[in-house]
């Protein structure tokens, strides 16, 4: 075997060995949220998992720095969600049967989540991270729409409703799975735990 494909098959021996040990760390890393969970807060540094649902950062931001959760909580991991049909009379490779800007498809894809959710017995407040894929906007010159997608966002977290802020990452990609969408988010979700038995 050629030097160089014996190293190739050493680096990748390693890699699965890395992400192996990431896959299979200790759910407490996850962030969480809770119904019961406060509002983000910049209180003292805490050492290990707390025993209920804790956001951390500046209470004024859009979003919080990070959730800390109890150990052993069960989560749900969504799939990336793309918009949903808003017209069906649009054709499929129209961007208005999806909704025309950012703000509006992510409006289409929170609500789409909030059933899948209740599916399982959850809902947005126990969603506790959002990872989004931003594609340009055509009719902005190219350039990603954060401010629509904040916008949607504001509209489902850190409400009077819901006054959870979630850990979240925005990304700008060069493309999705088709041209028609703006958008794609990921959540991750944990089960609240039951109080212990007395």
């Amino acid at each position: 075997m050629p030097m160089h494909a014996t190293a190739n098959l050493m680096n990748r021996g390693a890699y699965v060995a890395v992400l192996a040990a990431v896959l299979t760390a200790p759910c407490a890393t996850v962030a969480r949220a809770q119904t019961t969970a406060s509002a983000p807060t910049a209180g003292p540094a805490t050492q290990g998992p707390p025993s209920a649902v804790t956001f951390y950062g500046d209470p004024k931001a859009v979003i919080s720095t990070g959730v800390s959760i109890p150990a052993g909580a069960a989560t749900l991991l969504m799939s990336g969600t793309l918009a949903p049909v808003i017209d069906p009379n649009a054709k499929p490779d129209d961007r208005a049967r999806y909704g025309a800007d950012t703000k509006t498809q992510a409006i289409g894809i929170f609500k789409t989540m909030e059933k899948q959710l209740a599916d399982k017995g959850l809902s947005l407040k126990d969603v506790v991270y959002i990872r989004a894929y931003l594609v340009g906007d055509p009719n902005k010159g190219g350039k990603l729409d954060v401010d629509g997608w904040n916008e949607a966002y504001k509209q489902f977290f850190g409400t009077a409703d819901n006054p959870n802020k979630t850990a979240r990452a925005t990304l700008g990609v060069a493309a999705l799975v088709a041209p028609q969408f703006l958008l794609e988010v990921e959540a991750i979700a944990v089960y609240p735990t039951k109080p212990a038995a007395k």
